[in-house]
């Protein structure tokens, strides 16, 4: 298992990173797959946030790269592995789910996330740039989108008005992060990510649902928080 989990790790990366260039741009669910349709969702950042992938995309790429070549050996890699492939493998379908099903691709996307943040718990703090900061920043990034998802199903599908769903998507999102932050505090790259998604909402808002706005503004100072806490406590032990 040794030899082959980094290998594991490395072709699911591969299939995620390529599956952009194989798939329909994927800009949002498209309104009329919903009976309630879905028309800028209070929950949805603005366009520009969504850019943050291109960040995760090569970070990946470079962990994957090291795991079969610099630190294929590292014992502390191998309990990244398997969780991270079951992340990132099933992930390389999401694309093309999303297009033709919400609802699959919000179990989907949530399918991602738990296993990312398995993978993120798991990622040794000593070995930070290589494997757990891009892994942490995939979860946080996840943690937002696979809310995202949610908050735009719940109202698709008239559970509940759009804006009461940006609002439960954000209080859950928020909660699910402060306890993941909370327990990995050395992972600020997690926090950074939820926060830079937070901030497009509120962006995307401006002008519009004032109690979103306000709701997306405490969660942001919640999560800002909590990434300073960690940084404060991490340069403590240090000796900082």
């Amino acid at each position: 298992m040794n030899r082959i989990a980094p290998l594991l790790t490395f072709f699911a990366t591969l299939a995620f990173l390529v599956a952009p260039l194989v798939t329909d741009p994927f800009t949002g669910f498209a309104p009329e797959r919903f009976p309630v349709p879905q028309i800028n969702p209070p929950v949805q950042p603005a366009g520009y946030a969504f850019a943050i992938w291109g960040v995760i995309y090569l970070w990946l790429a470079v962990l994957a790269v090291a795991g079969v070549t610099l630190r294929r050996s590292d014992k502390h890699w191998q309990p990244v592995h398997l969780p991270l492939a079951l992340s990132l493998g099933p992930g390389a379908f999401w694309l093309w789910l999303a297009g033709i099903s919400a609802i699959g691709a919000s179990i989907l996307i949530f399918w991602m996330l738990a296993f990312a943040i398995w993978a993120m718990l798991r990622a040794p703090s000593q070995d930070r740039w290589l494997l757990q900061a891009p892994v942490a920043l995939y979860a946080g990034w996840l943690t937002a989108a696979a809310h995202v998802s949610l908050g735009v199903s719940l109202a698709g599908y008239g559970l509940v008005t759009a804006q009461t769903a940006a609002l439960l998507a954000l209080t859950s999102a928020t909660i699910i992060a402060w306890g993941i932050l909370w327990r990995k505090p050395q992972a600020p790259e997690y926090g950074l990510a939820v926060i830079w998604a937070f901030i497009g909402v509120l962006v995307a808002n401006l002008g519009g649902a004032g109690l979103v706005q306000a709701a997306t503004g405490i969660a942001i100072a919640a999560m800002t928080a909590l990434v300073l806490h960690g940084l404060w406590a991490g340069q403590k032990r240090a000796g900082l």
